[in-house]
């Protein structure tokens, strides 16, 4: 019986690769179940928290991250910019505040931030989270010391994923190891920011690597507080671009087995909405997922406009979570 694999109401982190395994390739309706009976042991599952992401450095990143459209390694035809001011991610946070949004996460195509755009990131941080959002922020690579700094800046989030399982990382990225993201999220939970750490499915990866990959996740001392999952949005120009699009059913299995596995986590449904339409999203939320990226463009790829988010709540009978139930019972 699946339900053998829970604790009634407590939080694992001793899961085996054996047991993620079988959860994730459990019977569909099993496996939705369980991952429902989780979600609601946990949270609201009317409710869903609206974020925003913003992109403050676009292109020019050196990694070579196959998935990726602002990798210098790859011709997607998105260019480097400058880093943002300070006066304009403060007026994108107001109009997603004012959209709805009680998240804001603030995203730059760096390696790992300079020392010179620190105080500039910083200041970011203090005028969003002074207009009573929640704040996220993915940089890359942290060094030591950086963390503090953000943290003392007012960051609630920190994220960096993992992407996928260690066994098929070396075919996405060859620019950095599996232990350097995990050695960034060892200094994020250190500096007491919470982290938010997920991957992205479809990119070639089999079934056992999704199980692997949020094993990974599951077992590290403490859960990630937010664990994004994304589809595969195949960029042109970018290594992954005749990928082959994934079964959503599949996308599917990976948010309910994250579910089960990450019980008090929020859930995100992050890239890919698009490409996988309503009523997957509508399975997707029924399988545990409780997040979702609001906005035209989720970095430099399209998003379902603001409005068709909108409707679709309405016909499933969701409701926006309100700033301050962001956190697991």
């Amino acid at each position: 019986m699946l339900e053998s694999l829970i604790e009634s109401g407590g939080v694992r982190h001793d899961w085996t690769c054996e047991e993620a395994r079988t959860l994730i390739a459990a019977p569909f309706g099993d496996l939705m179940q369980l991952a429902q009976m989780v979600h609601r042991r946990h949270f609201d599952a009317g409710e869903v928290q609206i974020s925003t992401l913003l992109n403050i450095k676009t292109g020019g990143c050196p990694e070579d991250c196959a998935y990726c459209s602002q990798s210098v390694h790859h011709k997607t035809g998105v260019g480097a910019e400058r880093l943002m001011s300070v006066d304009a991610v403060r007026a994108a946070a107001v109009r997603a505040r004012d959209a709805g949004a009680t998240r804001f996460c603030m995203g730059a195509a760096w390696r790992g931030p300079h020392r010179r755009d620190m105080d500039s990131v910083c200041e970011m941080i203090a005028e969003v989270r002074s207009l009573g959002m929640e704040t996220c922020a993915t940089l890359g690579l942290l060094e030591d010391g950086q963390a503090e700094q953000l943290k003392a800046a007012g960051l609630d989030y920190y994220n960096h994923n993992i992407d996928t399982s260690e066994a098929h990382y070396g075919k996405i990225v060859t620019t950095r190891d599996f232990s350097d993201r995990l050695d960034t999220l060892a200094r994020v939970r250190a500096a007491g920011i919470n982290v938010c750490c997920g991957g992205i499915v479809g990119m070639g990866e089999d079934r056992e690597d999704r199980a692997d990959m949020l094993r990974t996740l599951a077992t590290l001392p403490q859960h990630p507080e937010s664990v994004p999952i994304n589809m595969l949005v195949a960029v042109p120009g970018t290594p992954l671009a005749d990928m082959p699009p994934l079964d959503e059913l599949e996308l599917v299995r990976t948010i309910a087995t994250a579910r089960i596995m990450m019980p008090r986590s929020m859930v995100r449904l992050s890239a890919g909405r698009l490409e996988i339409g309503p009523a997957a999203q509508a399975l997707c939320f029924l399988a545990g997922a409780n997040s979702i990226f609001s906005g035209n463009m989720l970095l430099t790829t399209p998003n379902p406009d603001p409005s068709e988010d909108h409707e679709l709540f309405q016909r499933l009978g969701l409701r926006p979570m309100p700033p301050d139930a962001a956190t697991a019972s």
